[in-house]
């Protein structure tokens, strides 16, 4: 097995396309070829080719100093993609042990945890979905097999959003499971605001305050820059659903948020990840196909209101957009096992869990 550094167009090209013939292209969602070629100037890629000079496997190589100080010293890897193969997956960490320094590994993460990164470990028939992993069962196996353990463990889950038991929709004015007094509105002085296509740019901020301060308190989480939140939702503007990104104020501060995106998977595992200028122009033409499913991407209250049924009133709202937009389906990225009390808002709203999910970690503990 080698070793190769991304060096030139051509090694990006299959570094890209790697876990696109690896994987099935109805279940994997390939991440941003846009994404990966940003995370060159932060991580170094590799790509694993046999005797042939056939690629077998990738990975990328990196240090966080937030990340350090939050958890402690670590070799952080990540894009991490291999054949079953015990000789392939031995090279790659291999290669990452040799950078460590003595760290413990940490991974898979792209460039952190509260980006994107994970091995999914059960739901293996069940597709992934934007902002989440997925792979096949022998990942788990031959982390596991390999000596790693799991770290943050969780779960995504789904709601089925018309699965009443005669199958008919709710209706839109439904509490949907999330009941809350109306008469707190005035008296708490709470409006609920909703994200806008035109003035996104301008409401990223409120939403980073806010993100910042309510994970602060994750063991995984470390705060996220203005730059990383850009990246995370450049493009989404043309996309947006305004009655799915929601927020509350509290006598005009914010402090609770919602943002849920209409799901396009489907149209990233046709185009294998690439949403340049000609497949953006495809999909804004037909993104009346994509607005059949959602995915909650991120949600949180700040640390002082938290207990205070804020999100409730920000999920029965939600609920009630996704039932008026004719929505099917509800995906969550992925949720703590010791986060019960934000796992116990999907079973209330007749969720299950989807995917088993976790990172990665192999050294001295």
């Amino acid at each position: 097995m080698r070793l190769d550094p991304v060096r030139s167009w051509a090694d990006l090209r299959a570094f890209v396309d790697f876990p696109l013939r690896l994987h099935p292209t109805d279940r994997y969602v390939p991440l941003l070829s846009s994404v990966i070629a940003a995370h060159r100037g932060a991580a170094e890629l590799f790509v694993v080719r046999d005797r042939r000079g056939e690629v077998v496997g990738r990975t990328s190589m990196h240090r966080s100093a937030p990340f350090d100080a939050k958890v402690g010293p670590r070799q952080l890897f990540g894009h991490t993609e291999f054949v079953d193969d015990d000789d392939v997956f031995t090279a790659i960490m291999d290669a990452v042990e040799s950078r460590a320094d003595g760290r413990q590994l940490f991974g898979p993460v792209a460039l952190l945890p509260n980006q994107t990164g994970g091995v999914i470990t059960s739901g293996f028939a069940e597709r992934g979905f934007v902002d989440s992993a997925w792979n096949p069962a022998y990942y788990p196996d031959m982390y596991e097999r390999h000596g790693f353990h799991r770290r943050f463990e969780a779960d995504t889950w789904l709601v089925d959003l018309d699965g009443t038991a005669t199958g008919a929709p709710l209706p839109a004015h439904a509490d949907h499971g999330f009941a809350f007094d109306d008469s707190r509105m005035a008296a708490e002085r709470l409006v609920i605001r909703h994200g806008s296509r035109w003035h996104l740019r301008s409401q990223l901020p409120i939403l980073r305050e806010m993100l910042n301060a309510s994970f602060a308190q994750l063991g995984y989480y470390t705060d996220i820059s203005a730059e990383q939140l850009a990246e995370q939702t450049d493009g989404l503007a043309f996309l947006l659903d305004e009655g799915l990104l929601l927020w509350l104020e509290k006598a005009g501060r914010p402090v609770a948020f919602v943002v849920t995106v209409p799901d396009i998977s489907e149209y990233l595992m046709r185009v294998g990840g690439r949403l340049g200028v000609l497949n953006q122009l495809r999909l804004l033409a037909t993104r009346g196909r994509y607005r059949r499913d959602a995915v909650l991407i991120i949600k949180g209250t700040v640390p002082e209101e938290q207990g205070n049924g804020y999100l409730t009133l920000l999920s029965r709202e939600l609920h009630r957009n996704l039932a008026r937009n004719g929505y099917r389906t509800l995906r969550s990225t992925f949720v703590e096992r010791t986060n019960v009390a934000s796992a116990a808002q999907y079973r209330r709203a007749g969720g299950r869990p989807l995917h088993g999910y976790t990172f990665y970690e192999r050294g001295a503990v």
